[in-house]
């Protein structure tokens, strides 16, 4: 017989909020709606269900992260592009 775990898993909730105000807000909702599952599902005694909802939570925050890493990116590569032909001579 499986033992009851005792203490829920990690819900990842603060990473969600921080990803969700400072990354992609969209994969961010997704993440911080996995993480607010894990503990009610733990308390209702389904403990796949919190450890899917946790792993599901940790993806979809690095999933915003990452997103938001990649238009950083994309950004900061245009306006070097822009800010280095804007000082490039008009003859060649």
């Amino acid at each position: 017989m499986l033992e009851k775990p005792t203490t829920p898993p990690n819900n990842h909730l603060a990473m969600a909020i921080i990803s969700t105000l400072l990354c992609c807000q969209p994969l961010g909702i997704v993440s911080i709606v996995y993480a607010s599952q894990v503990n009610s599902k733990f308390i209702a005694g389904d403990y796949i269900g919190a450890e899917q909802a946790s792993k599901n939570a940790k993806t979809w925050w690095i999933v915003s992260l990452a997103v938001a890493a990649i238009g950083y990116l994309f950004i900061f590569a245009i306006y070097g592009i822009g800010f280095f032909l804007a000082f490039v001579p008009d003859d060649i």
